[in-house]
């Protein structure tokens, strides 16, 4: 982040890393999708290893599990834990994911793939849901407030919140006002745009340096039914979200995990995982 008109501008986060639905980019600049098998060497060339576990201030942890990297949909579940260990909060719920299935994200697990695992590498425009371990920022949305209950921070958007996708952009990963910056891009979502997806938005710290390329604007937000898939967020049935938002601790220090089962069940003694 350079310069103070852009410090002043960030209205709802300094660097996002929000989709909307298949096909709702404005404009659309979508790339090919990368497969798994053959992205794999690279994934772990371009991986930067790290011992990583889930930190001990962190005691819940929202889970999204995939059948495969190349599927679309996923279970999710939420954690806390206590002195026994994790305990399983409520019953599992349905969500979609990204139109290509899911890659490597830039998360608290690292940048890219762990040390020696396959899969794919987010990259802007792949319609992937970024893998991974990932912070939980901020709630906001088209809804004038949040949830009943909610103890996250809440901002509601308006005509001018925009969540800017152009990665020449020195506004990349930001949400920003756009009336109170001259627009220096060529693709961005009007968060407002998205109506009822966007009811209620979470963001997910993918890419949280906003390295230019490696995916942008990942949110939780409403889904529009469930074979309808997104971008690269990850979105669920409004009840689902709604619960989700208004039972998240901040001071619990929650984490998003999302992973292929087959990654999971091979990282979860080394990440802590449930």
């Amino acid at each position: 982040m350079t310069g103070g008109g852009r410090a002043a501008a960030l209205v709802v986060a300094a660097a996002l890393a929000g989709c909307g639905q298949r096909g709702d980019r404005t404009p659309a600049r979508a790339a090919p999708g990368q497969d798994a098998a053959a992205a794999a060497p690279d994934a772990v060339a371009s991986s930067e290893i790290r011992t990583v576990r889930i930190p001990d201030e962190t005691r819940e942890l929202v889970v999204a599990v995939t059948p495969s990297w190349d599927a679309t949909t996923a279970t999710m579940t939420r954690w806390r834990r206590g002195d026994v260990g994790w305990s399983q909060i409520g019953a599992p719920w349905p969500a979609v994911i990204g139109h290509a299935g899911a890659a490597w994200g830039d998360g608290v697990h690292g940048d890219g793939a762990p040390a020696g695992r396959p899969g794919p590498i987010k990259r802007e425009g792949d319609g992937r849901a970024p893998a991974g371990m990932f912070a939980i920022g901020r709630s906001f949305g088209t809804a004038t407030t949040a949830p009943a209950g909610t103890r996250m921070a809440y901002a509601p958007v308006d005509d001018h919140t925009t969540c800017v996708d152009d990665p020449a952009s020195r506004y990349y990963g930001a949400v920003l006002d756009a009336a109170t910056v001259r627009p220096d891009w060529g693709s961005a979502e009007v968060l407002r745009r998205y109506g009822t997806a966007y009811r209620w938005v979470v963001d997910v710290r993918h890419n949280a340096d906003a390295t230019p390329g490696q995916g942008s604007c990942i949110f939780w937000h409403v889904w529009a039914g469930p074979d309808d898939t997104t971008v690269g967020c990850t979105a669920m049935a409004e009840p689902a979200l709604r619960a989700l938002i208004a039972g998240l601790d901040p001071g619990a220090r929650p984490l998003y995990v999302l992973l292929p089962a087959a990654e999971y069940a091979v990282l979860a003694p080394a990440w802590g995982l449930p």
